[in-house]
């Protein structure tokens, strides 16, 4: 028989903060894997939204190891996802420009977060002086203060 939350409540085990309160069809988690879990998405993303980077080219020189093909496959898919738009100014290669979506700017707190994480736990590796730091010290715009107040 399988044991409930209510049952543990009753029990000696602690209750499960995280179960959910509703019935879940699939993992939102692993759901959102699906498309962020690619390898390059969320550096992908990162370069579209924090560094402001727009143009193909802009997107292969920021990323160190990132080929042609598989930058255009994976503009592709997040664009079919509707996290990113493409944006032509006038008709042909050189003008085109990706832009977040309003599902895309949903991922800013999430890459946010994965700058807080690095930061505080891989310091040694992404700061020179190797001392963990917080994301107001590193990003001191008001945006992200506001995130990290939402999700500390």
């Amino acid at each position: 028989m399988r044991e409930t939350a209510r049952d543990r409540t009753q029990g000696e085990a602690p209750p499960n903060l995280l179960e959910p309160a509703v019935p879940i069809k699939n993992c939102p988690i692993a759901t959102s894997l699906g498309v962020l879990g690619r390898k390059w998405t969320i550096l992908i993303l990162r370069d579209i939204s924090m560094m402001k980077l727009e143009r193909f080219n802009q997107l292969l020189k920021a990323t160190p190891g990132l080929t042609p093909r598989v930058l255009s496959n994976r503009l592709s898919q997040l664009e079919k996802e509707g996290m990113i738009r493409r944006a032509e100014k006038r008709k042909g290669p050189n003008f085109v420009r990706w832009t977040l979506t309003e599902k895309g700017k949903d991922t800013i707190p999430i890459l946010m977060r994965f700058s807080a994480f690095g930061s505080k736990w891989y310091a040694e590796e992404v700061f020179e002086d190797k001392t963990p730091k917080r994301l107001r010290e590193i990003y001191p715009a008001w945006e992200a203060q506001s995130i990290e107040k939402r999700y500390p």
